[in-house]
């Protein structure tokens, strides 16, 4: 048999234009694409890549308001800064390594400075255009897929400075996505906390910070003030803010900001920020508190301004500068930060007695109950341990969250499922490389009310834990989705409720930060001999009866067991479809629960009944346990 080779010349060698790379590497760009349910996927980027050059004028003085609109595809900003010199229209959203952020005196605190955001957006659009208002005049451009179609002469004009831009993302690239309030809502509010004076106007409606971080805390806690255990710690100075308290819940809860950014997955400043907060307390108390007794509980929202902010990736959700200036000699973020909170702190909780009896209180009830944990963890642990080796209930991926260090280009997915069959099916049909199947027995218990001490006592939760390497908070899981895939049944339904209670109940930062999804599969299969439809809806089933014609075989799938491997690997491929759990902004975690998951109440039963449409059989849901 002739052995045959790749030919390697000069043929081999192509170079691509700007728009075409970022086509072709849209990872490297906006971090990873996505249909828009999770809080990271691209088109949430594309916003506030547009977004953030808007916030930047702000920042340097220039413009007070900002209008925001955006429907299911189109995406519409108007700033009102000095607008882009008109004779660069073109040039700044076409052309790499082009705009006024090279200029360090145009913008010394800015968020971005590699000049290449609004050029991704342009490449990864359908439709884009830009338009300029500057001293009278103005000029637009418009593009197709990053390809220039038209570009306006200058023309005079009576509108205030400033730029327009509208886009909408290219379906081709980002498929079947939508975009969801909750989150475009948490951007917008957070945008404006952190430019304390600044009015964005989102879709009709007016959003407004006076107090910046403080109103950020006061929001979260809007529900249940009663949670705090003293009032918000709001303090303010140079190129740092930040605010603080502590909570009844399990966990830490940060918001974490660089530049108006906010860094979702932390950083050097972060990490600075919650060792200032150890080393403050201990100093003011002089005693030595374990920084886990001094942390847990707390919710905090530190922001800093830096000149030229390295971050560890182009979608900037992680800070990876070690100093406050470019200037390798100039003062490190760990000792700016923790020179600033020491000081501040310290002087505050003099000022504060009574906040500083509650903060002691806090912290010596954490300590008591890490030391009535300790037995219990020690056994669980060992218990985990060898049950790991036997284990049929983790069926592992090769590669996790930790393994791709952050990197958000990749989806590394757990899903929790029930049942042999549904399980088996899974774990026939995944990704081995990504996709992970954590399989239950039963019903998992009814945590609410209950301390996490169930957590190790009970064997289900503590494999689930150790699973995704959850027992001493987010930084080390092991899944950027976890993906609750049971039954549509009233069955199915009532485990998906346990699932979120002790998610909510124990881990609630977990679901904070957006991994926690539900997997929607097809009620129906549609299909004749040519075409298989698969719907999600009635209303889906009915338009795809009516396109197929001619009486196609309908089949009704009521369990995922019922879904042969072969058809289920297409539901859990690129199209897969997930609903995320999202937490609004001023949702009381214990309210919630308390309402769901507490002793029954007939305006319990009623809301299940009203909202949980699993046909006829519903009202047994909202009388189960």
């Amino acid at each position: 048999m002739e052995s045959t080779s790749v030919q390697y010349n000069e043929d081999s060698i192509k170079s691509l234009d700007w728009k075409e790379h970022i086509r072709l590497r849209p990872g490297m760009y906006i971090g990873k694409l996505g249909d828009g349910s999770a809080i990271d996927d691209g088109i949430y980027v594309l916003v506030k890549e547009i977004v953030d050059n808007s916030i930047d004028e702000h920042m340097m003085g220039n413009g007070k308001t900002i209008e925001i609109k955006i429907s299911e595809h189109r995406v519409e900003v108007r700033d009102y800064g000095r607008g882009i010199p008109l004779g660069k229209v073109v040039d700044c959203v076409s052309k790499i390594n082009t705009g006024g952020k090279y200029d360090s005196g145009a913008f010394q605190k800015s968020v971005g400075l590699n000049g290449v955001g609004t050029k991704a957006v342009n490449a990864l659009s359908y439709h884009f255009k830009v338009q300029s208002f500057r001293e009278g005049k103005t000029k637009n451009a418009e593009f197709q897929q990053g390809t220039l179609l038209n570009e306006s002469k200058e023309l005079a004009t009576n509108q205030r400075n400033g730029t327009h831009i509208a886009f909408e993302p290219d379906g081709a690239i980002f498929k079947n996505f939508r975009y969801i309030p909750q989150y475009l809502d948490n951007m917008i509010w957070n945008y404006c906390y952190l430019n304390a004076g600044l009015t964005i106007n989102f879709n009709g409606q007016k959003y407004f910070s006076q107090n910046g971080l403080l109103d950020l805390l006061q929001s979260k806690s809007k529900s249940d003030p009663d949670s705090l255990r003293y009032p918000i710690i709001h303090l303010k100075g140079e190129d740092i803010e930040f605010a603080m308290t502590h909570g009844n819940q399990y966990g830490e809860e940060y918001y974490s900001f660089v530049n108006g950014q906010y860094t979702t997955q932390g950083g050097t400043h972060l990490a600075a920020f919650r060792e200032a907060v150890v080393r403050a307390v201990r100093e003011h108390f002089n005693k030595d508190y374990a920084p886990e007794d001094i942390r847990s509980s707390i919710i905090a929202a530190v922001a800093i301004r830096v000149q030229e902010p390295v971050f560890e990736s182009q979608t900037k959700t992680k800070l990876g500068s070690n100093t406050i200036t470019p200037d390798p000699n100039s003062t490190t973020i760990r000792t700016f930060v923790n020179d600033f909170v020491k000081e501040r702190l310290d002087n505050y909780l003099h000022m504060n007695p009574e906040s500083r009896d509650a903060l002691k209180k806090r912290i010596e009830q954490s300590e008591r109950e890490r030391k009535e944990l300790a037995g219990i963890k020690k056994l669980a642990n060992d218990r985990a341990k060898k049950a790991n080796l036997h284990n049929k209930k983790l069926r592992d991926c090769r590669l996790h969250l930790t393994d791709l260090k952050n990197d958000l280009r990749y989806e590394s997915t757990l899903f929790i499922t029930e049942g042999d069959s549904a399980s088996g099916s899974i774990t026939k049909s995944r990704n081995i490389q990504t996709q992970a199947v954590f399989s239950l027995r039963g019903k998992p218990l009814n945590c609410f009310g209950l301390t996490k001490k169930i957590v190790y006592e009970n064997e289900e939760f503590n494999l689930l834990q150790h699973a995704l390497d959850i027992e001493n908070g987010v930084e080390n899981l092991r899944f950027n989705r976890i993906i609750i895939a049971t039954d549509a049944d009233v069955d199915g339904m009532h485990i998906r409720l346990l699932l979120m209670t002790f998610f909510l109940q124990f881990f609630p930062d977990l679901v904070r930060n957006g991994h926690l999804f539900v997997l929607e599969t097809p009620l129906f299969r549609v299909r004749n001999k040519k075409e298989t439809i698969y719907c999600y809806s009635e209303e889906e089933k009915q338009a795809a009866v009516n396109k197929l014609g001619s009486k196609p075989e309908i089949t009704r799938f009521k369990g995922l067991g019922e879904i042969s491997p072969e058809e289920f690997g297409k539901f859990i491929g690129e199209d897969m479809h997930v609903e995320p759990v999202i937490l609004q902004k001023e949702t009381s975690i214990q309210k919630l629960l308390s309402y769901f998951m507490g002793k029954n109440t007939p305006e319990r039963q009623r809301f299940i009944i009203d909202n949980l449409k699993i046909e006829k059989n519903i009202e047994e849901l909202a009388l189960a346990g």
